[in-house]
């Protein structure tokens, strides 16, 4: 394990400003704010490895010193965080379409992983229409998985090879939440025939609850909890509020973080604080419409968003509350501070480390645990000489 820096570190703030002539309690970092400087010593940045084999796209801890994760192209390895050593995993993995956004994705631990030694897999499973999302669980026993069974397919089959979403959570109540991009068929991301652009809640056995907001109207329909997503890479579940959140890529401009709840419309692409790649024009409608919810916050520049926890650990009292999202085109760790249900600060954690940001996970210890895109998985710890 290497320690990168144990100096003090610069943190910035990013300056929040709510948005004008709107009703709403979204707010934007947007491309006229100058962020302040902060100045930071309350923790250190550890790389535990570096994984040569390639991007780390999901990891989940099945003890309290192992990291459990995945590698876009299909492979998956055990992490000792207290040594650094890498385990490959083998035995029964599913077959991954891997290209462009595509390939073995999330991984997440079930809640009584150790008993049960059951895990859940999200990728994006090849079709005769080209590759849609889908949901695995199978057995690890040591490092070797057992009894893989697909449970889930979504109806957003494409021949596109972006916009999976494909974050995993469980509520903690027999349920599991899965997103799923518009797989680049925007217009979808309003139909609740299909499941593009969609977040939906299972059983844990891939079936529909009976107490989904559309069960009654039958088919694809009844997984669906919330829809109008864009592509959908964080997904957390706040067991002591109850409150699922959710991050999404917005087009050129707009990333949103929303407060998910049962049944709503997002909007996209009806309405959206982004804008055309090709010719900068407004999408949709413009950035409001009745019948479709308001992000909690925005960001224009887009950070390109991917992963996210909320921190509820005892090394950073200071942070408790706060989403850490990953910032894959802006390159750090974003934080958000949330009171009242309103967006209130940001910080931007490791700005001068030049990495994409790809998976954060909680320690059991309470490190905030992150990878990178170019195959490291780091931590941050208190420094030694915070106040």
């Amino acid at each position: 394990m290497k320690t990168i820096r144990t100096e003090q570190l610069v943190v910035w703030l990013g300056v929040v400003a709510l948005l004008s002539g709107c009703g709403s309690c979204a707010q934007q970092l947007s491309s006229s704010s100058e962020p302040e400087t902060a100045n930071n010593s309350v923790f250190s940045l550890e790389v535990i490895t570096s994984e040569p084999r390639g991007v780390i796209w999901g990891m989940s801890f099945v003890d309290d010193d192992t990291i459990l994760y995945t590698l876009r192209q299909g492979k998956m390895g055990l992490l000792d965080t207290g040594t650094g050593g890498i385990t490959p995993v083998v035995g029964e993995l599913p077959g991954v379409l891997s290209a462009r956004q595509g390939g073995l994705l999330d991984v997440r631990a079930h809640p009584s992983f150790a008993t049960n030694k059951t895990i859940y897999l999200s990728y994006s499973k090849p079709t005769d229409d080209g590759a849609t999302t889908a949901v695995a669980t199978a057995r690890l026993d040591g490092s070797r998985l057992s009894d893989l069974q697909e449970i889930f397919v979504a109806e957003a089959h494409s021949s596109n090879t972006h916009h999976y979403g494909s974050r995993l959570q469980f509520d903690g109540a027999g349920h599991l939440f899965v997103t799923v991009g518009d797989r680049g068929e925007r217009h979808k991301a309003q139909d609740l025939n299909v499941h593009n652009g969609k977040v939906l809640r299972l059983n844990e056995d891939g079936t529909p609850p009976e107490d989904n907001p559309f069960f009654e109207q039958g088919g694809p329909a009844r997984f669906i909890w919330s829809y109008g997503h864009r592509n959908p890479q964080g997904l957390v579940f706040d067991a002591q509020t109850g409150e699922l959140w959710e991050h999404e890529h917005g087009p050129r401009g707009g990333d949103e973080l929303n407060l998910v709840k049962k049944g709503l419309n997002y909007g996209w692409p009806t309405i959206s604080y982004g804008k055309e790649y090709s010719s900068g024009a407004q999408v949709g409608q413009g950035t409001e419409k009745e019948g479709m919810e308001q992000p909690v916050k925005y960001y224009v520049p887009s950070i390109a968003p991917c992963g996210m926890i909320r921190y509820s650990g005892d090394l950073f009292p200071q942070w408790r509350g706060r989403f850490f999202i990953g910032a894959l085109a802006m390159q750090h760790i974003n934080v958000v501070e949330i009171k009242d249900g309103e967006a209130v600060g940001e910080e931007r954690l490791l700005t001068d480390q030049g990495e994409r940001v790809r998976a954060l996970a909680q320690s059991p210890s309470g490190a905030i645990v992150f990878s990178t895109d170019s195959g490291q998985i780091a931590r941050l710890v208190p420094a030694t000489n915070a106040p």
